[in-house]
């Protein structure tokens, strides 16, 4: 025991003492919090520029010259402008009897340009728009005003059939949680809805294969380095392998923690600062969750590439072996859409209750829905028993004869040999 706590503590010092490592766990957070608040610091200044005497406001006005603030004329020849909608700008239109008397004051610069409403506009729709120079952006805005103008009057001054006809659908999608449990949501929310799932998942894939992949790493390149020859006439194998696991898991759990408890002071500020964002919010139970399902997670995982690393000679030959192994925490990346579209589904259960597949499916689950208690406890349950099963038979690898081995490493042998000491 007093030689598992030496690698243990010699695995967190190591880890710990390197830049890279804080940089990482640090960085990312702190990174996100310097992104949002330039965006409210820039959002703040653009809401007060108009009364702001601040430089920043003042380069905004040079930028705001070349649009053309003038009003815009019309000829209706059709004859079918005869009202305004209620909240229509109609001191930005001036109405002409002819188009003569449209084009004298183009000339003179009294409008910016002035549209003609063909007399046939009913069949034919046709608008002509006549301005001093080319201007694509000016132009589409005077022709998206009159035309909402011309269906304001078509429509028998209806503004709220009109505002329907602009815009006929309005979108909303209902997600089952339950049996007659149903929530439904706008389409503008579907950034947050998807936003939080996907990034959970992203958060736990990263941390549980980068802390196993650090165990992986610290083996590797002690057998390449022979130190791991000095490290066995003093130390068990089993000794040493219980020391590197609990050693780098607790530094992954420390830098989950930090990650987690970071994100929930992101999405609070993201909230303020993004009003597209303003839905987004992380329950509390999901820190709680993670730190379970990060450990089980972590310790199968972590006990696959510590065998990848017993059998393997050196590093270069471990990356066959460790593809072989993540495939199956990536298999709920491949299938995100479905996943949170239907959290819930025969599909989502399942691969929230399999081992390999349950610590990153199970947690997009939670970020997206409620989910059954019983679920939660079964998956723990065989995220229990499978992480015993992979450690028993990890452990039966961690030998003098193994380790000092320099025979080729073959994908085969691996799970021979995970079969035989299962």
């Amino acid at each position: 025991m007093k030689t598992t706590l030496l690698v243990l503590k010699h695995e967190i010092r190591t880890l710990v003492s390197r830049f890279s490592f804080w940089f990482g766990v640090l960085g990312i957070p702190l990174l996100g919090f310097i992104i949002l608040t330039t965006v409210d610091y820039v959002n703040q200044q653009n809401a007060s520029g108009a009364e702001s005497p601040l430089p920043l406001a003042q380069v905004g006005k040079i930028f705001q010259e070349d649009e053309d603030t003038r009003p815009s004329g019309y000829v209706d020849l059709s004859s079918l402008i005869r009202q305004f909608p209620p909240d229509f700008n109609a001191q930005d239109w001036i109405a002409y009897p002819t188009e003569a008397d449209a084009r004298a004051d183009l000339d003179w610069g009294i409008i910016g340009a002035y549209l003609v409403v063909a007399p046939d506009y009913v069949e034919s729709g046709q608008i002509t728009v006549y301005t001093e120079e080319f201007d694509p952006l000016n132009s589409q805005n005077r022709s998206a005003g009159l035309a909402r103008l011309l269906s304001y009057n078509l429509l028998g001054a209806d503004d709220d059939l009109a505002a329907k006809i602009r815009n006929p659908i309005l979108e909303t999608t209902t997600t089952v949680l339950e049996p007659d449990h149903v929530v439904a949501r706008d389409s503008q929310d579907d950034i947050t809805y998807f936003f939080l799932p996907y990034g959970i998942m992203m958060l736990f894939y990263i941390t549980i294969l980068g802390s196993a992949g650090m165990l992986l790493n610290s083996i590797g390149k002690e057998k390449e380095n022979r130190v791991i020859e000095v490290l066995l006439l003093s130390t068990r194998p089993l000794q040493l392998f219980l020391g590197k696991i609990i050693g780098l898991g607790l530094v992954g759990l420390l830098q989950l923690v930090i990650w987690l408890l970071s994100s929930l002071s992101l999405a609070a500020l993201s909230g303020k600062t993004i009003p597209a964002l303003s839905g987004l919010q992380i329950p509390p139970h999901l820190v709680l969750w993670g730190v379970v399902f990060y450990i089980f997670g972590y310790l199968i995982y972590a006990s696959f590439m510590a065998g990848i690393g017993a059998l393997v000679p050196n590093l270069r030959e471990a990356s066959q072996a460790t593809t072989v192994v993540i495939l199956p925490l990536m298999i709920p990346m491949f299938l995100i859409s479905p996943l949170i579209e239907k959290p819930n589904s025969v599909l989502a259960v399942v691969l929230s209750l399999f081992p390999l597949t349950s610590p990153t499916t199970m947690m997009l689950r939670l970020a997206a829905t409620q989910v059954p208690l019983w679920q939660i406890l079964s998956a723990i349950l065989l995220l229990i028993i499978a992480g015993y099963l992979t450690i028993r038979a990890v452990t039966g690898l961690f030998r003098a004869q193994t380790l000092l081995s320099g025979q080729p490493f073959k994908i085969k042998n691996l799970f021979k040999a995970l079969a035989a000491k299962g």
